[in-house]
């Protein structure tokens, strides 16, 4: 698929972090540097390739493809769609809690910069992959 003139990213506040409003925040994050962290996380294999790469569309599983898909659509179409929702792992690496789809998606399109939620107890862990 190729990839879309960048457009503006239209994201809404996740659920999650809407019904806990007063334990998640909102920071604007480096995404090259969350998935060099992210690589250490048990799940990255599902959309990282060995290198730590993004897989190809192609790539992706039947289930990854077709939330690529969705997300892809969504975001050209400008529907919005949730934040992701980011924390701290075991290996005080980042995992993306909810919405991995949306943060792996429209950073293999281009995109370098996004809002996310994270736990506002985790702040200072996050402030090196604060923009």
């Amino acid at each position: 698929m190729a990839n879309p003139a960048l457009l503006p990213i239209n994201l809404i506040d996740n659920k999650a972090a809407q019904a806990r409003a007063d334990k998640y925040m909102r920071i604007t994050i480096d995404l090259k540097r969350i998935i060099e962290s992210y690589r250490q996380s048990l799940f990255s294999f599902e959309w990282l390739d060995s290198e730590g790469a993004i897989r190809p569309r192609e790539a992706l599983e039947d289930t990854h493809r077709s939330k690529y898909d969705s997300v892809y659509a969504a975001y050209k179409s400008g529907i919005p769609l949730e934040r992701p929702i980011l924390g701290i792992g075991m290996l005080d690496n980042i995992e993306i809690g909810s919405r991995r789809d949306v943060l792996l998606t429209l950073y293999s399109l281009g995109i370098i910069a996004m809002d996310v939620h994270i736990p506002k107890a985790c702040h200072d862990d996050f402030k090196p992959f604060e923009c």
